[in-house]
C-alpha cells in the first residue's frame, strides 16, 4: 500500500475550540495537535508566522530554511512542508486561515501577489519591521479572545490589514509579475497555482487549459511570455518536485511512487525522471 504525502485542514490545529472556520489564532503554550509536522505534509490553508525567539529548520518544496528570531515564514496552501530540528525556546506568532479568505475578499486578492508563488517563504525583517509586524499580530491575537457577536468580521478585517502590511514587505523584493499585473500575467499565476495542486495527477496542458477556460496554445503562449518557461517545462518541474519528495521516503518502491504519479508504468516514470533530471530514481534515491 503506498503512501502518500498527506494534506491537513485548518481544523487540525485548532486545539483551543475558539477557532473559526476560516481563522485561527494558536496558543503554542496550550496542549499542541498531534501531527507528525517533521514529516512531509501539505495543508489547505495559509499559514503566517513572525519567530519571537529561538531557531528552527523549515523545507518548503524540499528547500531548506533556517528560521531565526525576527524571520517572516510563509506557508501557502499545497506546497510540500517539512520541519527539521526546532529549538526548545522556538515562539513565534502566528495565524492561519483558508483559501475561502481570500477567495471572499478579492478586493485585496490582486494587490497581495505574495500569495500566488513567493519569492521566498522565510523573510528576515529589520527589527523596526519585525516590531510592527508583532504589533499587528498581537492586535489580532487580542481581538481573537475577545467575545464580540461580530467576531468573525473583526477578524477579517484586522487580517486584511496584516496581509497588506506583509505584502508591502514583499514587494519590497524582486517580483516576476511586478506592478500592475497584466491578464496573461493573471492567468500565468492561476496556472502555476494549479499546477501545484494537480501536478500528481495531470501532467496536460490541456487539463490546466481547460481549468483556465482558455485554449492550449493560448496557456502555452501566455505563461511563456510571463515567465519565460513553457507550460510544459512547469508542470515538469512540479512532478519532478512531487516525485523527489516520495522518492525519499524509504518506505516507498519506485513502482509505488509512479503509481502515485499516474504513470502507465515504473519505466515511462523512470525515463520520465531521468529525462528530467539526469539521473534514475534509483540514483537519486541512493544519493539523497
Amino acid at each position: 500500500m503506498s503512501e502518500h504525502i498527506p494534506t491537513y485542514q485548518l481544523q487540525a490545529f485548532a486545539t483551543d475550540g475558539l477557532g473559526a472556520t476560516e481563522v485561527f489564532f494558536p496558543k503554542y503554550g496550550s496542549v499542541k495537535p498531534q501531527i507528525p509536522l517533521h514529516q512531509r505534509y501539505r495543508g489547505d490553508y495559509y499559514k503566517i508566522s513572525l519567530c519571537l525567539d529561538g531557531t528552527a529548520e523549515l523545507k518548503v518544496n524540499l528547500a531548506p530554511y533556517v528560521v531565526t528570531p525576527g524571520c517572516l515564514v510563509l506557508a501557502t496552501p499545497d506546497v510540500i512542508k517539512e520541519w527539521g530540528r526546532v529549538s526548545a525556546d522556538y515562539e513565534t506568532l502566528s495565524i492561519f486561515f483558508t483559501k475561502d479568505f481570500i477567495t471572499t475578499n478579492n478586493a485585496a486578492t490582486g494587490k497581495l501577489r505574495f500569495f500566488v508563488t513567493p519569492p521566498t517563504h522565510v523573510l528576515p525583517l529589520g527589527a523596526a519591521e519585525a516590531a510592527s509586524i508583532a504589533s499587528s499580530f498581537r492586535f489580532l491575537e487580542q481581538k481573537y479572545n475577545t467575545p464580540n457577536a461580530q467576531r468573525d468580521n473583526i477578524l477579517k478585517n484586522i487580517l486584511n490589514s496584516l496581509l497588506y502590511e506583509i505584502g508591502a514587505l514583499y514587494d519590497q523584493l524582486p517580483s516576476e509579475l511586478g506592478r500592475g499585473a497584466t491578464r496573461s500575467q493573471q492567468l500565468a499565476a492561476g496556472f502555476r497555482q494549479l499546477v501545484q495542486v494537480h501536478c500528481a495527477t495531470e501532467r496536460t496542458v490541456h487539463f490546466y487549459a481547460a481549468a483556465l477556460c482558455i485554449t492550449p496554445k493560448h496557456l502555452t503562449e501566455l505563461v511563456k511570455e510571463a515567465t519565460g518557461r513553457t507550460a510544459s517545462e512547469w508542470i515538469a518541474e512540479a512532478v519532478v518536485l512531487e516525485a523527489k519528495a516520495l522518492l525519499q521516503n524509504p518506505a516507498l518502491t519506485v513502482y509505488q511512487v509512479a503509481a502515485d504519479l499516474q504513470f502507465t508504468d515504473q519505466f515511462a516514470f523512470s525515463r520520465f525522471f531521468k529525462r528530467s533530471t539526469g539521473v534514475s530514481p534509483v540514483a537519486y534515491r541512493q544519493a539523497s
